[in-house]
């Protein structure tokens, strides 16, 4: 009876602070024990990411029913997009440890100056971007390798995605804004209501239900774009409320020179760091493109399955980048450190146990999204081959992410241009070609660069640095 009092006792506390997560709180992350203030960010964060994922579950899902070149239009769409990713994730690393260190500092009003030079950033980007993606949107697939078929089917859905951009580069950015400042439930609950009128509007507009248009592929373009815009409106929203640890006014919006100048030479290298990556994954479609739309098509599917994973164990990476700044601006370098190597024990046991459960389920997933046995027999091979390597990704994922949390994002940046561009692509391409592999060596290659990514990362860490930098 006693046992059994103690298990509900247990279970009933540990409800009790999933619901403190979730809950905006005033908790001061620089005290108190650090697994607390851990897992007080990161249950919200790693949820927020899997909000994020998805995105990509569902509109694959949805329009794997439209045929292999709605499959690989979608794909090819994505390894653009991932540029834009890149842009506004490279910022929000600028903006999360610059609002961390003022937050860890004691100066509210300082970070929330920091989110304004922010706002106007994103504006000027997604303008640019969205003009041009939607402009050349057939050029950019036939670019990228799409058949014409591709191309006729994707054009409208390349268009919307980047034409919509500003959706993506504010919902990142502002969502790295709370996270910085400890705010973890209000990017989690932007991304709640992203994902819910995707989910609603993905079968209305792609199959035409009920009053909707029949928009086809288009149609997952249009509903994630409206979902992502609504929570970005819920994130402006909360903002301008003067809501949260940010206490954002509109006099914040006062454009400062320096404190942009400041934001971009952070951001520089998070931006540098997501383009070499996301590039090189675009030039590694590439090399996938070279077996044709069946392979293009299983591709996409292993890699929207592998972000569900990926995703929500970046979000344990973030609140450690959030410890690691609030914790340095506080004049705390002990604790950010140790901050940091809890965040990495956690994340191996996550990881590890998703690699063994693809890895053994790896069929039966990849069956839920095609018929085809040709895709399904790629998609099977590359969830198996990469779920190898998670354990060396999840010990990675956390260190890049703390040195970036510390403002060091040039390291990182240099660490991903010698192992993606340096060694995986000359290596895909060999192992695939030259040895002969086809698909499973562009695989191989991702985990073999992937794991020395982590090792240079380590070695790095340990020499502390990071913990001189400047936010």
């Amino acid at each position: 009876m006693t046992e059994f009092l103690t298990k509900q006792s247990i279970l009933t506390r540990s409800i009790d602070f999933v619901r403190e997560s979730l809950r905006d709180n005033d908790t001061d992350f620089t005290k108190g024990p650090i697994g607390r203030a851990l897992g007080l960010l990161a249950i919200p964060m790693m949820l927020e990411m899997s909000m994020e994922s998805i995105f990509a579950v569902v509109d694959i899902a949805f329009v794997s029913r439209l045929g292999t070149d709605a499959i690989a239009a979608v794909g090819i769409t994505e390894a653009v997009v991932t540029l834009i990713y890149a842009v506004a994730i490279g910022l929000g690393m600028g903006v999360t440890a610059m609002v961390a260190r003022r937050i860890g500092a004691k100066q509210p009003d300082a970070a929330a100056s920091v989110m304004g030079q922010a706002l106007w950033i994103g504006a000027v980007l997604s303008i640019g971007i969205g003009i041009a993606g939607a402009t050349y949107s057939e050029d950019i697939l036939r670019m990228m390798g799409a058949t014409d078929s591709v191309v006729s089917t994707g054009k409208g859905y390349t268009a919307v995605m980047l034409g919509g951009s500003a959706s993506i580069m504010y919902l990142f950015l502002l969502n790295a804004a709370f996270r910085g400042a400890g705010d973890a439930s209000i990017a989690l609950r932007s991304l709640w209501l992203a994902n819910g009128l995707n989910i609603v509007l993905d079968p209305c507009l792609i199959f035409g239900l009920g009053p909707f248009p029949e928009m086809g592929v288009t149609g997952a373009a249009v509903a994630t774009t409206i979902g992502r815009g609504t929570g970005v409106l819920y994130q402006l929203w909360y903002l301008f409320g003067g809501r949260g640890r940010l206490a954002f006014q509109f006099r914040h919006l006062r454009i400062v020179p320096e404190l942009i100048s400041r934001v971009l030479v952070i951001s520089i290298g998070g931006i540098g760091q997501f383009l070499i990556s996301m590039s090189s994954w675009i030039v590694i479609m590439r090399i996938v493109a070279l077996y044709g739309s069946t392979a293009i098509a299983a591709y996409t599917i292993a890699w929207r399955m592998l972000e569900f994973v990926w995703l929500p164990a970046w979000g344990l990476g973030n609140a450690a980048a959030t410890l690691v700044g609030q914790n340095l601006g506080a004049n705390e370098p002990q604790r950010a450190e140790l901050s940091v190597w809890r965040a990495a024990r956690y994340n191996t046991i996550f990881m590890a146990g998703a690699g063994v459960f693809l890895i053994a389920f790896a069929p039966g997933i990849a069956g839920l999204f095609s018929n085809d046995a040709d895709v399904v027999r790629i998609a099977t091979s590359c969830l198996r081959i990469l779920g190898i390597g998670f354990p060396m990704y999840a010990i990675g994922m956390i260190i890049t992410q703390a040195l970036n949390g510390a403002g060091d994002t040039v390291t990182p940046s240099i660490i991903n241009l010698v192992c993606f561009w340096f060694l995986q692509i000359p290596l895909a391409y060999w192992l695939a070609t030259k040895v002969s592999l086809g698909p499973n060596g562009i695989f191989i290659a991702v985990v073999i660069s992937e794991s020395l990514l982590t090792i240079l990362s380590v070695i790095i860490f340990r020499r502390g640095n990071w913990k001189h930098k400047q936010a």
